[in-house]
């Protein structure tokens, strides 16, 4: 009998969808620390689609199959351009920790509805400017306690700062419209000793090219 599933390669995207689903698993305790490390390895080291959805089949959510083809003959909506192809797709992870140490989302990543970054004693680097976004309105809590986040976005996105400094330094001067149809960042959270910075910088600026601040 053959599965349900055919043997189609899984992808590195694919398999971070799984992987999240099992950190949610983690956080909401329907799994223990044991289950989620064996299930997490064989998440990474798995081929095939098929090998994926056993390690999630007894939880919450499940992975949206990929979309079919359209039929012969059938008209197929054209593509979505500019900001709005970037914006409603899954997220790729919810939150970042830098503990005497740092973290860096860059690149094509998913930026999701609500995302946590803490940065104790350490520094975390939040890029958006090659993201794509969960949602047109997203929120980023940014906790530095004795350490640093910054914040980089394109000059097109709008950023709205609701965060605060104490005995440190929290952006204030970084609020301002954006481009109709770009994402909205509302940055929220607080500095004690620390800082949170917000950067504009154009997509894929040479290094010798000089950030437009936020004031």
């Amino acid at each position: 009998m053959m599965s349900e599933l055919p043997e189609v390669r899984a992808s590195d995207a694919e398999r971070e969808q799984y992987a999240e689903i099992l950190r949610r698993g983690l956080a909401e305790g329907r799994l223990v620390m044991e289950e989620f490390d064996e299930r997490l390895t064989a998440v990474y080291e798995a081929r095939t689609r098929a090998e994926l959805e056993p390690l999630i089949r007894d939880l919450p959510e499940r992975v949206d199959p990929p979309a079919a083809a359209a039929p012969a003959g059938a008209s197929v909506p054209a593509p979505a351009t500019g900001w709005a192809a970037r914006i409603g797709h899954r997220a790729s992870t919810r939150g970042a920790f830098a503990v005497l140490g740092g973290f860096v989302r860059r690149g094509a990543w998913t930026m999701p509805r609500r995302f946590r970054a803490l940065a104790f004693m350490g520094g975390g680097n939040i890029d958006l400017r090659e993201a794509n976004f969960e949602e047109r309105e997203v929120t980023i809590r940014a906790i530095a306690v004795m350490g640093g986040v910054s914040v980089t976005v394109p000059p097109e996105i709008e950023v709205e700062v609701r965060g605060f400094g104490l005995m440190g330094g929290f952006d204030q001067n970084a609020s301002r419209a954006g481009a109709p149809g770009a994402p909205r960042v509302v940055i929220t959270g607080f500095a004690f000793w620390g800082g949170v910075g917000i950067v504009r910088k154009k997509i894929k600026a040479g290094d010798d090219e000089r950030p437009e601040q936020g004031s």
